[in-house]
């Protein structure tokens, strides 16, 4: 937040990725030696590598201009935000980011971190892929297609699988216990499958086994 004048509401200021840094200055620092109090309210916001008073620089008269480096970009962006005019013994801090101390290898960690920070929330607002049934798969309960039998000479009999069901009930059970004439729902006897070509094929093994049938009696 930008400093206006007193009694004006305080403008906006929009930072870049260059303009942040690990490197903080804060100025309006009281001048009673406090600078171990400094550190360890700065450090609960992160983890810092450095904290010194900033003698070169100029200050209003009774306070102290401080320098802390941390260890992370992210702490020190967290602590600008957090401790930028909040009051420490009696003075409201100053803090401003400070990129011109910044080496060549600090300036690369710092865009790479950012790079994966945006990486990051890009990923995280993609829709997740469902999860893979492998080889299973999910059948209609009320319908059951059984394998067709090639018509053979050496079997005495020919089973073709009745396509149709009473309710979850298979047609060879409801037979046995009485069920066949219930008033349920049985399938076409000549509608197996939504595709006609799948009903002819199936018409035509039928015709075949009857043809069996009768040449073996």
């Amino acid at each position: 937040m930008g400093r206006n004048k007193k009694g004006e509401p305080p403008s906006v200021r929009v930072y870049t990725v260059c303009d942040e840094s690990r490197y903080l200055i804060v100025r309006n620092v009281p001048a009673l030696g406090c600078i171990d109090e400094l550190v360890k309210l700065f450090g609960s916001y992160g983890p810092i590598d450095e904290c010194r008073y900033m003698d070169e620089e100029e200050s209003e008269p009774y306070t102290d201009v401080c320098w802390i480096k941390y260890v992370q970009v992210s702490n020190a962006r967290f602590a600008k935000r957090k401790l930028d005019e909040h009051v420490f013994f009696g003075n409201r801090l100053q803090v401003f980011y400070a990129p011109q101390y910044e080496s060549l290898s600090d300036t690369k960690e710092k865009l790479e971190v950012r790079r994966k920070e945006v990486l990051s929330r890009l990923n995280s607002g993609q829709p997740k892929m469902p999860k893979s049934q492998g080889s299973k798969s999910r059948c209609n309960p009320d319908i059951f297609v059984g394998p067709l039998l090639a018509p053979s000479h050496s079997q005495t009999s020919f089973v073709l699988p009745q396509i149709a069901s009473y309710d979850g009930v298979s047609v060879e059970s409801a037979r046995e216990e009485g069920l066949e004439d219930s008033p349920v729902r049985r399938l076409p006897s000549q509608e197996y499958f939504s595709s006609s070509s799948m009903n002819e094929t199936v018409q035509l093994v039928r015709e075949k086994l009857d043809e069996g049938k009768r040449m073996l009696q």
